[in-house]
């Protein structure tokens, strides 16, 4: 056997024999449990017994041939894997989790709780049992690193998206009270709550599903026409201030996704600076008109149309001159060349586009629940039927579904508008030709558009600045660091430096969380796009989809989903750091794997084949080769998931817990007592720490290099004597 073999092995019976099985509590708040073997032997855990048969099995095969060792080693991961999943299932807390097994069985006072570091270590040592089985089998060419990496990523997200999906869709079916559970779910999805139209015909609010329909539409279609404004003046106008542009690009990004919502209430509330102002200048009576869907579709405008003009910059930039050239030499004027060449060519950028901001507007919970008021989304009900008096995970999961079958709907709806056509203007040759200046009519529509729009931006992150150096806005602005001081105190005691601030422990909770989360996050993500990209294997399209499910999935739903799945054995992770790490994780490795397939897409297959050729494993091909050249794809992925980390707000809401607080969830309950002036110096910290977050993300990782010559080399190199 190999090394690699007897490792896994060794590790399956360490698991089993030596570590805790079972993570039970104590009194004294320490866990502990004995390991599988003696809770089967001793009679307190006898179903843990058969785990035997799988570890026992390669040892009996030990003496035989090759084949056989591995079909032992292949026999021994399935046995195990599937013995644990349905034991873990099947009894829980209070006995067998399902009634079949009690009618099988007999009822039991028996008992199990989650899994601990006994039964985590066995079960991935079951998983890499079976992978390396099948390597030596001769799957993946006998790759031992491949074939464990695919059986890492699919069992992970099998067990980390999705089940808690599964969970939280099957508890539509609940039974409610005398109901069985297909009626329970049928007058769930049926609810007049979700589709009622009385609306249009009654002074009446319509149903959420028709609220987010139509906010999600309107986000989406605003967005994009804002995000291809801004892109048509970066690229096809001789603007000025274009590095300004980049900046707007940047700043809604690294900014808690409420905070827009703050600056628009101080604005525009009954007490706002701009209300008060018409209100003495105009004896305008003040309103709340804010509230709704007003408010809602403003903030959404601003926070995401920054990434509708990150999608459609790039495209507007892979037009190919060329054609647009062509076009001119057949004597077209630019008003007919960007009708009939450029704006056919934008549609799968407009098209990813209105999806992103139609997505992210159903996923969207914070800006709903500042500024909602009576205009209810799928997102805050879902929230308020988890939380509160209401505790329905009954409703939940069917508000989630109705939530899913929206943006699974946009995704149809976006491939059946693109069709089967081709896009593609790029062949990799090089193209001399000049881009195509706008007609001066749409022009000037890009400037009448997007000028306003970003001073409106800078005026309202100024005042998110501000605000945090007032008193109380709108009544007492005289300056002040009294907000700062409350969150972010320090006092000298005679006991030593005391951290009096209430809001340390919840940006020390979020910084660790976001520093443990990115680094796993990049990781996953990047060695997911190696897979995808430099690997052929069956079924590689399904390993796609399923690794980029979670994206579909808005964040309401996975952080619903996470709690009614990890709250009972198997796994009882909830009101623990280690759910918020896995929520990010696994939520965020969309974008990661996007990125590395982008970079590897740049990089030439021949260099790994060298490396190879030359002994080099895939493991070490990946190590001293692949990765120093997807240095930008790194980066990418490291600052993308520390940001989502710390500005996320619509998942880990519900998973939050009083020992593990985040900067998001502390913010959000200041802004529901009122307290703005702490909730905008908190959020205007984060700004300061997440850029220079990014800054020292870019230094530590630094340039991907391709020659040893440097760029100021090649300078002088050019320079004529």
């Amino acid at each position: 056997m190999r090394r690699s073999q007897w490792f896994w092995l060794a590790a399956g019976w360490i698991g089993f024999a030596l570590l805790p099985w079972y993570d039970t509590p104590l009194s004294d708040d320490r866990t502990w449990s004995l390991p599988a073997l003696f809770a089967g032997l001793f009679g307190s855990a006898p179903w843990l017994l058969p785990l035997l048969v799988p570890l026992l099995l390669p040892i009996v095969y030990l003496t035989k041939d090759v084949q056989s060792r591995a079909s032992a080693l292949v026999a021994a991961g399935i046995i195990g894997i599937a013995y644990m999943v349905l034991q873990g299932f099947a009894f829980g807390l209070n006995g067998w989790s399902w009634a079949f097994l009690q009618s099988v069985f007999g009822p039991t006072d028996r008992f199990q709780n989650g899994f601990g570091y006994g039964a985590n270590v066995t079960l991935f040592s079951f998983l890499f049992m079976l992978t390396e089985g099948l390597a030596a089998r001769g799957w993946m060419k006998g790759d031992r690193f491949v074939t464990g990496s695919i059986g890492l990523v699919i069992g992970t997200i099998l067990f980390f998206v999705f089940l808690p999906v599964s969970t939280i869709l099957t508890n539509a079916a609940i039974p409610d009270g005398e109901q069985s559970a297909v009626v329970s779910f049928f007058y769930r999805m049926t609810d007049a709550d979700i589709w009622s139209l009385s609306c249009a015909f009654e002074n009446r609010r319509c149903g959420v599903f028709w609220n987010s329909l139509r906010l999600g539409i309107l986000t989406g279609a605003i967005t994009t026409l804002l995000g291809l404004a801004f892109a048509l003046i970066a690229t096809r106008t001789n603007f000025p201030f274009k590095r300004g542009l980049r900046l707007l690009t940047v700043l809604p990004i690294i900014t808690p996704p409420f905070v827009i919502s703050l600056a628009i209430i101080l604005l525009f509330g009954r007490n706002g600076t701009v209300t008060t102002f018409f209100a003495d200048a105009f004896d305008i009576g003040r309103s709340r008109w804010i509230y709704g869907l007003p408010g809602i579709l403003m903030t959404q405008a601003l926070a995401f149309t920054p990434i509708a003009f990150l999608v459609l910059i790039g495209v507007v930039q892979g037009i190919a001159p060329s054609m647009e050239e062509a076009s001119h030499t057949l004597r077209a004027n630019r008003w007919q060349t960007f009708r009939y060449v450029t704006w056919p060519l934008l549609r799968p950028g407009l098209a990813n586009a209105f999806l992103i901001g139609f997505i992210e507007s159903l996923a969207d919970f914070g800006n709903p629940l500042v500024l909602g008021g009576n205009y209810d989304v799928l997102s805050t009900k879902i929230f308020f039927a988890v939380v509160g008096s209401q505790n329905d995970p009954g409703r939940a999961g069917a508000l989630a579904i109705v939530l899913l079958m929206l943006c699974v709907g946009a995704f149809y709806v976006q491939r059946r508008w693109l069709g089967k056509k081709s896009y593609q203007t790029l062949t990799g040759k090089g193209d001399s030709g000049r881009p195509s200046e706008l007609p001066r009519g749409l022009k000037y529509v890009c400037y009448a558009t997007a000028i306003p729009w970003a001073v409106f931006t800078l005026i309202l992150y100024t005042m998110i600045m501000f605000g945090g150096f007032v008193k109380n806005w709108g009544r007492d602005n005289s300056f002040s660091l009294d907000h700062f001081a409350a969150n972010f105190g320090l006092e000298w005691t005679e006991f030593g430096l005391l951290w009096s601030g209430r809001a340390w422990d919840s940006l020390f909770t979020t910084l660790e969380i976001a520093a443990i989360s990115a680094p796993l996050t990049a990781g996953m993500g990047l060695l997911t796009a190696y897979l995808l990209v430099r690997q052929r294997f069956a079924g590689q399209a399904s390993f796609e989809f399923i690794t980029m499910l979670s994206f579909a999935i808005p964040g309401t739903v996975i952080g619903v989903s996470y709690i009614l799945a990890f709250n009972t054995p198997p796994l009882e992770i909830t009101g623990t750091g280690i759910i918020l790490i896995l929520c990010f994780i696994y939520r965020n490795m969309p974008v990661s794997i996007r990125a590395g397939v982008a970079a590897m897409s740049q990089i030439d297959k021949s260099l790994d084949e060298c490396a190879m050729t030359l002994g080099a494993t895939s493991a070490q091909t990946v190590r001293r080769v692949v990765l120093p050249l997807l240095r930008p794809a790194i980066v990418a992925a490291l600052v993308y998931s520390f940001v989502r980390a710390i500005t996320s707000v619509s998942a880990v809401i519900f998973l939050v817990s009083a020992r593990y607080d985040l900067a998001t969830s502390y913010i959000v309950g200041r802004v529901e007592n009122g307290e703005y002036g702490l909730a905008i110096a908190y959020s205007a910290t984060l700004i300061v720490i997440m850029a220079a977050a990014i800054t020292l993300i870019q230094f530590a990782v630094g340039e991907r290099k391709v020659s040893r010559r440097t760029s100021s080399d090649a300078v002088k190199q050019e320079v004529p004597a």
